[in-house]
């Protein structure tokens, strides 16, 4: 009896194998304008990125996006660590759920580990509306060390 597991293996197999037979399977001309844009803006050294407010987007040169996030960055007193601590954070993470017996049933402990974490990462929305265009920073958390077992104990 196969589960619903191989079915899904079986499905993406295919589903790689025919995008491998057809990589221009997507030949809207809409699609070509968009990635001769993306193409021209990434040979210019510049950057497509979302506005703050608005469904716009923005383009402007990489070096000046790095420099506002980076300015956004000093300028709010944060620090950046010479070596990455995220596999350490997951190994202290990991003993604390394991020693853990009354807020996660043992079963269920192997749901709420990242097994692949990330340090976070940021990014910046250009706010339009404002003088000096500053960024309003966005940050993705999803592969942090804590994402899982913070949704778990955020859940009502």
């Amino acid at each position: 009896m196969y589960s619903l597991l191989h079915f899904r293996k079986l499905v993406a197999e295919r589903i790689e194998i025919l995008q491998q037979q057809n990589p221009t399977h997507n030949t809207h001309p809409e699609t070509k304008i968009v990635h001769s844009i993306q193409r021209k803006v990434k040979e210019q050294g510049a950057i497509i990125t979302k506005a703050d407010k608005g469904n716009t987007k923005v383009i402007q040169p990489t070096h000046q996006y790095e420099t506002k996030l980076q300015d956004f960055l000093r300028n709010n007193d944060f620090r950046t660590k010479a070596t990455d601590p995220t596999k350490t954070f997951l190994t202290k993470i990991m003993s604390t759920i394991k020693q853990s017996l009354i807020l996660i049933a043992k079963v269920h402990k192997w749901k709420y580990t990242n097994m692949n974490p990330t340090a976070i990462t940021n990014k910046g929305l250009i706010k339009l509306h404002k003088p000096d265009k500053p960024i309003r920073p966005v940050v993705n958390w999803r592969n942090a060390t804590t994402y899982k077992l913070s949704k778990l104990f955020t859940e009502r």
